[in-house]
């Protein structure tokens, strides 16, 4: 994230990986073991809760809109990737956010409130919602991971499963009964949903979200050849850490103009010890992580997704990231990004030399640079202009 960027939901990441060492013979028996969890995973996946409408509901507000109120964890980046230019778009009706961190609800007007659930709820939302549900004019969720996935799979700490299924699982039982509409980040996750019947709503930032930088805010100097790789990640994510872990090694090896920084939690942050030029930062609040893009550039940034069931179902949002910080960027072929074509950007798949010789090339070369940089900040305005229509089914020229 990200999806989170290098958001942390204010959790303390603070559990040690634990990892069952059973002492296979040989080979087949790794293989084996490796599929008796995918598959106990899977089961499990399939029975944890899901979004579902409500009987009756057709996608559509009940009746007329008059304010919209979105409840999550705010600020974050889902809603300020997803929610927040839509939300200011012309003929949108007025809105508010509502912080779910506190103990009680704010004093918010229901009537006519069409709520927006963003990623996470509360119980005292619940509560709220129950109350006033015959002064609402609709329920919608806005997802933008495979949560179930996430929980089951392998990279999550214990502590950040038990949060997600606090906040996004649990409430379930209750909010289902409310649901006029699911939204979600991208096609393949909205297949998952089956039952919810989700519309699709991509990545659409508000323009000052990446590109209120200074573009002449300090940056490696590429006369004196001095580099700066960055990899900024979540905590679910300790496979592409791994993956990166020996291309980076090499990298720093033979390009010494080169260094490296990286977000990792303290699992994470165990694989990247023992690096020179290498700097380990904790994960910061959202806030603050845009506030850092404000100071400083990003040479190159790398996008690393691993092969597997919940990275099938990211959606591209680090491109904001990068177009933030003004950086060149590798991304991962896949579903998210996309795959090799001729935009400028620069998409591999998780192949190590791949990656390797491509760093190669970008710290050696000014000029690919800033064609990847260019290219990505089109495709990030491309995401920003699709804001402008809000979102579509509650727009008041559509409910008049």
């Amino acid at each position: 994230m990200k999806s989170d960027p290098c958001y942390n939901p204010n959790l303390s990441f603070i559990a040690e990986e634990v990892v069952c060492k059973a002492h296979p013979r040989n080979l087949a028996e790794v293989e084996s073991l490796s599929r008796a969890r995918e598959r106990m995973a899977h089961w499990i996946e399939r029975r944890l809760p899901q979004p579902r409408l409500r009987e009756g509901a057709c996608g559509r507000p009940r009746r007329r809109v008059k304010r919209i109120i979105v409840f999550g964890r705010i600020p974050n980046p889902t809603f300020d990737y997803y929610l927040a230019a839509r939300l200011q778009a012309p003929e949108m009706p007025p809105y508010q956010v509502a912080d779910i961190r506190g103990q009680e609800t704010p004093d918010l007007d229901a009537d006519g409130a069409f709520v927006i659930i963003c990623r996470y709820a509360s119980p005292s939302a619940l509560r709220w919602i129950d109350h006033n549900e015959g002064r609402l004019s609709g329920v919608g969720l806005f997802v933008d991971d495979d949560i179930p996935a996430v929980i089951t799979g392998k990279d999550a700490d214990f502590l950040y499963r038990l949060f997600l299924w606090y906040r996004a699982l649990w409430p379930l039982g209750r909010l289902n009964r409310h649901l006029d509409i699911v939204w979600t980040s991208t096609s393949n996750l909205a297949s998952r949903l089956g039952q919810a019947k989700a519309v699709v709503l991509p990545p659409a930032p508000p323009k000052s979200l990446w590109s209120n930088t200074d573009d002449d805010v300090k940056t490696c100097d590429p006369a004196n050849g001095e580099v700066l790789i960055a990899y900024h990640a979540t905590g679910v994510h300790v496979e592409e850490h791994r993956f990166l872990r020996p291309i980076i090694a090499e990298v720093l090896r033979e390009r010494p103009q080169a260094r490296f920084e990286v977000f990792a939690d303290r699992r994470a942050a165990v694989i990247w010890r023992g690096l020179d030029r290498v700097q380990i930062r904790e994960p910061m609040p959202w806030l603050e992580y845009l506030g850092d893009a404000n100071a400083r550039r990003i040479d190159i940034m790398l996008v690393p997704l691993a092969p597997s069931h919940v990275n099938d179902s990211r959606s591209s949002t680090k491109r904001i990231d990068v177009a933030r910080y003004q950086a060149a960027a590798v991304f991962s072929e896949g579903e998210a990004y996309g795959y090799s074509c001729n935009d400028g950007e620069i998409r591999l798949p998780y192949v190590e030399d791949d990656w390797r010789s491509t760093l190669f090339q970008l710290i050696d070369d000014f000029s690919v640079r800033e064609r990847a940089m260019a290219a990505t900040r089109r495709a990030v305005f491309q995401m920003t202009s699709a804001a402008g229509k809000g979102l579509d089914v509650l727009r008041d020229d559509r409910l008049t």
